[in-house]
């Protein structure tokens, strides 16, 4: 049965290096973020990232989305960074764009799902930035059973994956709403999902310097 750690009891002190040397011992936690609970793992130990698509009931066929805490660590996990992805890093930086990169060779396949890309969000939840600073970038899949809808309270993560992660981290309820908007900026800009920002914000961001969206 997983431990359950919280913000509002435990310092962040000892909670957060605790919690970093959970992730480096190759352990699964369920974490809060803007929108729904999600499941971090070190996305460099493929026996780690095994573990995670086994709890999740996935298959080792689709790409793992990675959060960092600040943009230092999007190094570590990405090959190359354009001009063009800068400009919608200070843009929406951070916050709910998911920005597709060429991955790093560190990353396991079970990762990238063989595809050679990386999907990245530097969250904008606060304490998990501060959490992520910690432990590093972690995996932020969502924290349910493949198929079973998003979760938004520590509590119903107990109920669904209590007996397969290792801690749940409760930090009250998130608030839900719709996925990131998906960007890849590996050739050019190009449109992958529409999400909270949408296609005029991503393309007068770009336009203001010089680059534009793909059709």
């Amino acid at each position: 049965m997983a431990v359950i750690e919280s913000y509002a009891t435990t310092d962040s002190d000892v909670l957060f290096p605790r919690m970093a040397r959970l992730v480096q011992a190759g352990r699964v936690l369920a974490i809060p973020t803007e929108t729904y609970y999600g499941l971090g793992a070190n996305p460099f130990d493929g026996a780690a990232v095994a573990r995670l698509l086994s709890i999740k009931g996935r298959p080792d066929g689709k790409p793992i989305l990675i959060l960092i805490g600040d943009q230092t660590q999007l190094q570590d996990v990405v090959t190359d960074v354009s001009p063009a992805a800068q400009v919608l890093m200070e843009a929406f930086w951070p916050g709910p764009l998911t920005l597709v990169f060429s991955a790093s060779a560190r990353l396991p396949k079970s990762v990238t799902a063989g595809t050679g890309t990386v999907g990245v969000r530097h969250t904008s939840h606060a304490a998990l930035a501060d959490l992520l600073r910690h432990t590093g970038p972690l995996t932020g899949t969502s924290a349910n059973r493949s198929g079973e809808p998003p979760v938004q309270t520590a509590a119903e993560v107990e109920r669904t994956l209590g007996t397969l992660v290792d801690v749940i981290v409760d930090g009250g309820p998130t608030q839900g709403g719709l996925p990131s908007t998906v960007l890849s900026v590996c050739d050019g800009v190009r449109m992958i999902r529409e999400g909270p920002i949408d296609r005029a914000m991503i393309q007068q961001a770009l336009v203001a310097r010089g680059f534009h969206l793909n059709p």
